[in-house]
């Protein structure tokens, strides 16, 4: 798994829109931090909690410098969904392949849900040369990280 310290692993993804745009990590690098916030599922109650906790401090994120990602195994077209439904406006990426799910460590299931190969959730802070400079990992995928922990590194970064 990957951890504080270690270089972030690049994610060639597509943005969660109708318009399929690519995603590269290393295209956002440089820019001041990026939080990468992994969750399971689109429409799920704390993965929803947990995009509208990061869309309602965005406004602190972005005077902090960051960028926030929230990235799931969800399509594009489930994701903008879900963007426009709750009011999101930070780009949510889709990693339908799972290819940076598992280069973070993070491939989990969930049988009794029918869900194969979705990501836990996690949140990484990756500063301007790629280095991760925070993570959390939830121990159950129902917890939600620490929003002020976050900010806090993003503010250090």
């Amino acid at each position: 798994m990957v951890s504080t310290g270690d270089t972030a692993p690049d994610i060639s993804a597509k943005i969660g829109t109708s318009d399929h745009e690519p995603f590269e990590l290393d295209d956002h690098l440089g820019d001041g931090p990026v939080v990468l916030a992994f969750f399971p599922g689109a429409f799920t109650p704390p993965c929803t909690n947990e995009m509208v906790a990061f869309q309602e401090r965005a406004g602190e994120f972005e005077d902090a410098g960051a960028t926030i990602f929230g990235v799931s195994a969800d399509s594009p077209f489930s994701q903008g969904a879900f963007r426009e439904e709750h009011g999101i406006e930070f780009d949510l990426v889709s990693d339908m392949g799972g290819d940076a799910i598992r280069a973070y460590g993070l491939e989990m299931d969930i049988a009794d849900l029918g869900l194969y190969g979705i990501a836990n959730r996690a949140v990484f802070v990756v500063d301007d040369d790629g280095e991760i400079v925070y993570d959390w990992v939830a121990d159950d995928p129902t917890n939600e990280p620490d929003y002020d922990a976050v900010l806090d590194a993003v503010e250090s970064a």
